[in-house]
């Protein structure tokens, strides 16, 4: 056993001091604030290695590690096991809110009574049918209605473990917080919960409006924030470790762990949009030669991409470089069965796509109902010699057969583990019918399924959008264009302003370019107010030429 004080970071890591805080608390809740990048994942696998090492979850008890989906739930539990001895990580439980919920009922089942009963064995679906299947929205209300049938409920949580983590904790809903709160509240059991920072900016979807608010004044918990993006290169990271000293000093790391190449970052400030949007072709053109994907190149702007973008849109066009309005196009990447579709297509076209492979195979082999990892991938390979056996007119209908029977075979309750809204057979249906037609077209136009994919992904598309619609999301290369007091000196506050400007810097793990012009012609849709003559915004232009 280690004692807390000489305990150090497992891996050989080092963490910023607000996420070795938050590793090594010994006492209370914390509730931490995070983007992409930061290493929240990686700080929860270090924070059980601190409290199973030292004693401070002592044997037998275990720590618990709540996650909102399948595959987040597989990571950290992965993760911990490399970061933690065999004996350690035994003792580490890493479910889903629903996984958690469906061990307390098969556990307490005999308790529940009437409408709520349930028989040994039930299924999930996304109905109940008697006592047989369970509703999957009804696991956690089925809990809470243990609870109240039965403290011996709450006291075997609670003699089980000494902490618990919440991971993606903006993703809370009402239910699922109140189960939090009747098993863990007004205890000395310490939670952790993790959540994305930009939510702040964002605001919530279907999700507890107030849940950081809550959560802190419920569980009287510490707020700490994490800025640094680890997958950034040095000299970006250097960027944003510039803004960090400004946002938050005690998250600056010493500039000695900074120092080194790595990474590119340029500022213009430039006569007119028309000079501007040259520039980024330019470089755009230049990345694409170095080998960086469209797709991983992005082009951030404050607001109103469809209007400020217009110059730069009609000169990628000019040059031949296909691009994509992500604020206008179908949020394809934001729907986790559309990707689930997408991976599984890809597996069956004649192109290798052995990342879409593993995507496919670690969602199949967590699913409830069919969790064999062989039967899957003999399901998928009878599923590419169905589509490889179809002639090109014959292709489309094929496709649909296979997708068909994946969602079939997936069934109803693992489908609605991928998404809380996928509750809903009707959006389910929406989601199917939004990704299968497009590409079912675009197959029985090419007759070839990669291509087909590759053209519906818009692959090699760079990507234009708006800083908030950027949140969660990390590309090789990003241009920030319209840096100007115009754009920047006004709405939020101050301090909300440099947080959006600081998520569209972080967004770049290898290239950054910030750009401004002091003459931007009003284009096609634009306010009457529109100011032709602009002023180039120093403050945030200087944060980038930190060398």
């Amino acid at each position: 056993m280690i004692a807390p004080d000489e305990w150090t970071e497992a891996g050989g890591l080092v963490l910023e001091e607000p996420a070795r805080d938050a590793v090594k608390l010994e006492v209370g809740s914390a509730l931490i604030t995070a983007g992409p990048g930061a290493g929240k994942t990686e700080l929860l696998a270090q924070r059980a290695d601190f409290l199973l090492a030292t004693g401070l979850c002592p044997y037998p008890r275990r720590v618990l590690a709540i996650s909102f989906k399948v595959d987040a739930a597989r990571t950290l539990g992965d993760r911990v096991r490399r970061r933690s001895s065999a004996d350690r990580a035994s003792r580490f439980d890493s479910f889903t809110f629903h996984a958690f919920a469906r061990r307390i009922i098969e556990i307490f089942r005999p308790l529940l009574k009437g409408k709520f009963a349930l028989n040994p064995g039930f299924r999930l679906g996304l109905n109940r049918t008697g006592p047989n299947q369970a509703a999957f929205d009804d696991l956690v209300p089925s809990v809470l209605k243990l609870i109240e049938a039965d403290p011996m409920v709450v006291r075997t949580v609670r003699m089980t473990y000494t902490h618990v983590f919440l991971d993606e904790f903006q993703d809370c809903t009402g239910d699922q917080y109140e189960l939090v709160r009747a098993l863990f509240g007004g205890t000395d059991i310490g939670l952790t919960a993790v959540g994305d920072m930009k939510q702040r900016i964002m605001g919530f979807a279907k999700a507890l409006a107030d849940v950081f608010t809550r959560f802190a004044a419920d569980f009287d918990a510490g707020d700490i924030e994490l800025f640094h993006n680890y997958r950034s290169l040095l000299r970006l990271r250097r960027i944003q470790n510039a803004m960090v000293a400004d946002m938050s000093p005690r998250s600056v790391l010493p500039v000695a762990k900074l120092a080194g190449p790595g990474g590119e970052a340029d500022t213009f400030e430039l006569a007119d949009c028309g000079v501007e949007a040259g520039t980024i072709a330019d470089r755009i053109e230049q990345w694409l030669a170095e080998g960086v994907p469209g797709h991983e190149i992005a082009v951030l702007y404050r607001r109103r991409p469809g209007q400020l973008g217009q110059p730069v849109m009609a000169e990628l066009d000019r040059r031949g470089i296909a691009w994509r309005n992500e604020n206008e196009a179908a949020d394809v990447a934001s729907e986790p069965l559309s990707m689930l579709l997408v991976h599984f297509l890809r597996v069956l076209g004649d192109a290798p796509a052995p990342e879409s492979f593993a995507a496919l195979m670690g969602t199949l082999s967590g699913f409830d109902e069919e969790g064999k990892e062989g039967a899957w991938m003999r399901f998928v390979d009878d599923s590419r010699g169905v589509v490889a056996g179809a002639g090109p007119k014959a292709r489309s209908k094929a496709v649909r057969r296979v997708v068909r029977a994946l969602v079939s075979r997936c069934g109803q309750a693992n489908i609605a583990s991928l998404s809380a809204d996928y509750s809903d057979p009707g959006y389910v249906g929406e989601v199917l019918d939004s990704v299968v037609e497009p590409i079912m077209a675009l197959v029985d136009e090419t007759g070839d399924l990669s291509v087909s994919l590759g053209r519906f992904a818009s692959e090699g598309a760079v990507r234009l959008m708006t800083l908030h619609k950027c949140k969660g999301m990390e590309f090789e290369a990003v241009v920030m264009p319209a840096t100007e007091n115009e754009e920047w000196s006004w709405g939020e506050s101050f301090e909300e302003r440099r947080s959006l400007f600081f998520v569209g810097v972080s967004r770049a793990k290898s290239r950054l370019l910030v750009t401004a012009a002091r003459h931007r012609q009003k284009p096609v849709g634009a306010a009457n107010n529109w100011d032709v003559g602009r002023t180039p915004y120093p403050l945030f232009l200087n944060y980038v030429r930190t060398p």
